[in-house]
């Protein structure tokens, strides 16, 4: 018997805790506002549709459900009862009525997944089942879960078969770069993804904490006594504001190939949407349905995403985006400011110098910005 007074059996999805449940809730609740503008611009990419179409024959996804079913241990109330509760309760939460299967897979490490096109299947590691606590694991379970609801399932299936594609036909220079343009549009959205699944995990766990936790795990392993949150998101924060425009072009280098965002990234944007007003209001359970699903405007959601794109641009402490900030606002001296930024990189002046060329009269000289504090 669950806390809230339901029998529970293996045809029910039940929370073995009081947690709260929502009802319709649809994935636009929790998905970041880059996720939904990297879907649209995926879907506009020239010729995305049919490529689609073809990979939706082509990909193997027979035989990835075979290879589970054949080398992997499916969980159930018989395997991993556990895990098996703890997959009935997010479906439970997030409202997810076909609950989806899910495998538990020989790896050391630590990763979890959900693929498929017509049906999505969850897989997660022995690295993470060991390395995580119950509570930690909910959070992953639910984030592969609203994976499951927001459709992601077929993105992720359509880019792992890309990227092997890529490297077979890697000799072939169109071809390949053709296939690498659709990958990276794939990682960008991916990246965004997730951080619109760690939300979903929050919701079904309901306990930042355990959150920040797993989190803290995935990036520096089973050694809670030795980390601490606070120190963990001043990490985040030194990495977005640190260094000058060569620190800003090496993190997009860096980003570019990964399709989960750096984890001490994901960390500050979960704790931010848990501290904003939109999460207290799904809570209060005031959020959208999927009954209204189909009147939502495209348009207005790009609008929407760009709006958020424009404000994350203004209050970034990253060098280039200040940068991009200030000029969009009207800033002058492009010049100074680019060769300031790259602090005398490629045999430039000195931070606190200025080049004879560059010096004027006061009289000459462009009024200074004045750029206010951020709030945060």
């Amino acid at each position: 018997m669950s806390d809230n007074g339901h029998q529970q059996d293996e045809h029910e999805n039940v929370p073995s805790r009081q947690r709260r449940r929502f009802e319709g809730i649809s994935s636009r609740t929790y998905e970041h506002p880059a996720d939904r503008s990297a879907l649209v611009a995926l879907r506009k990419l020239s010729g995305f549709d049919t490529v689609f179409k073809v990979l939706s024959g082509l990909l193997p996804e027979r035989s990835l459900r075979l290879l589970f079913l054949s080398d992997s241990v499916r969980v159930s109330d018989a395997q991993f009862a556990h895990l098996n509760t703890m997959l009935r309760d997010a479906c439970h939460i997030l409202d997810l009525e076909k609950v989806p299967p899910m495998y538990v897979t020989q790896d050391p490490q630590p990763n979890a997944m959900c693929i498929g096109l017509d049906e999505p299947i969850i897989v997660v590691t022995t690295g993470l089942v060991e390395l995580l606590d119950e509570e930690e694991m909910r959070a992953v379970v639910g984030h592969e879960v609203g994976h499951a609801l927001s459709g992601h399932a077929v993105y992720r299936t359509i880019l792992l078969f890309l990227t092997n594609l890529a490297l077979r036909v890697a000799w072939i220079p169109l071809g390949n770069i053709a296939i690498m343009a659709i990958v990276t549009a794939l990682r960008e959205w991916f990246r965004k993804s997730e951080l619109s699944a760690d939300r979903a995990g929050l919701l079904v766990g309901q306990d930042l904490k355990a959150s920040m936790r797993g989190l803290m795990k995935l990036a520096g392993g089973n050694h809670l006594h030795e980390m601490n949150v606070d120190a963990f998101l001043e990490q985040a924060e030194e990495y977005e504001a640190g260094g000058d425009l060569r620190d800003s072009v090496l993190k997009i280098l860096n980003t570019l190939p990964r399709t989960h965002p750096f984890t001490t990234v994901r960390a500050a944007e979960l704790k931010k949407w848990a501290e904003s007003r939109d999460y207290q209001r799904i809570m209060d359970g005031h959020y959208p349905r999927r009954t209204e699903d189909k009147e939502t405007s495209v348009s207005d959601s790009f609008r929407q995403s760009a709006a958020s794109y424009a404000t994350d641009v203004k209050n970034s402490k990253d060098p280039l985006m200040k940068l991009v900030s200030d000029l969009a606002g009207g800033a002058g001296d492009l010049g100074g400011r680019v060769r300031r930024g790259f602090g005398g990189f490629a045999g430039g002046t000195p931070k606190d110098q200025t080049a004879p060329e560059d010096r004027t009269s006061p009289k000459d000289q462009p009024p200074r910005d004045s750029t206010p504090e951020d709030d945060d």
